[in-house]
């Protein structure tokens, strides 16, 4: 595959669970651009896949530096973007769909895309084999073999059910409201991001407390006032402090300690934490 495959002229539309489903644009590109910030508009959402590379996603404000096997879910009006990183350029495959007006089926229960229209927004790690079913969308969309259509519609589908089991798909049945926590939850909250703050995702820490990747941003926002991601931007903002104490360590060491896929994404995260560079914030501490 080159460094980008496109179509956007196949015209694919299908029910599912009554709603109609239809796909826009479906794209691989290796980036050597800037994505700047855009959200897209009511009933239209991205299922966005990094195949390879290093960078930094932004979604409603949040920062993500970002690892192949990233998932994530963009909905209407949710206001994204994306920077790869210059050495090691992300590769995505991106799907954009676009969902019937009203989202309403006549059917009661859950269904996956009724789970799906709640994704506004959604990041992780993907357990559910979506790069395999990215990799058989493209094989067919490029062969046009007889009956490829049905082939694409299926494995579109499969990646919106796969989307929704990474989600959750017990979501609707399970709710935080009404939910007792341990003083053992906060104690692997707390040391997850004391001691795994450059690795620890949003789905490993909601696997630890047997909590949906939704129930556990809700804790963490009711218990410690901020998202997953802010509390683990905090942490790793606090081992860096400690660590630019430190003369022997260079700025390099310490970026990559962290888990930063850059020199340059590390120094803008902790400028932006900090309010100043992380070479003043070192020169202020060693004297």
């Amino acid at each position: 595959m080159g460094d980008k495959t496109a179509y956007n002229d196949r015209n694919i539309a299908f029910l599912m669970d009554g709603e109609s489903v239809s796909v826009g644009n479906i794209v691989y590109e290796c980036f050597h651009r800037s994505i700047p910030m855009h959200s897209h508009s009511d009933n239209s959402y991205e299922i966005h896949y990094i195949s390879s590379g290093h960078g930094m996603v932004t979604i409603s404000g949040e920062e993500y530096d970002t690892l192949p096997g990233t998932l994530y879910i963009t909905g209407p009006h949710v206001k994204h973007s994306m920077v790869p990183d210059d050495k090691d350029p992300l590769s995505e495959f991106c799907i954009y769909l676009k969902l019937s007006p009203d989202g309403k089926t006549g059917r009661s229960g859950l269904s996956p895309l009724k789970l799906f229209r709640e994704m506004s927004i959604w990041y992780g790690k993907d357990g559910y084999g979506i790069h395999a079913l990215m990799r058989s969308l493209f094989a067919e969309l490029g062969e046009e073999s007889i009956g490829y259509r049905t082939v694409v519609e299926s494995l579109i589908r499969q990646i919106i059910i796969a989307c929704v089991r990474n989600y959750s798909v017990n979501e609707e049945s399970s709710d935080l409201r009404g939910t007792e926590h341990s003083d053992n939850q906060y104690l692997i909250i707390e040391e997850a991001f004391l001691y795994e703050y450059a690795t620890l995702t949003l789905p490993i820490l909601a696997g630890r407390l047997n909590l949906s990747t939704r129930q556990t941003q809700r804790l963490l926002i009711e218990h410690y006032g901020m998202t997953f991601q802010s509390k683990k931007t905090e942490a790793k903002m606090s081992a860096a402090a400690l660590m630019l104490g430190l003369p022997d360590k260079t700025v390099t060491e310490i970026a990559d300690e962290l888990g930063y896929s850059s020199v340059e994404h590390f120094s803008s995260a902790f400028k932006k934490f900090y309010g100043m560079s992380a070479s003043k914030y070192r020169k202020k501490v060693i004297k």
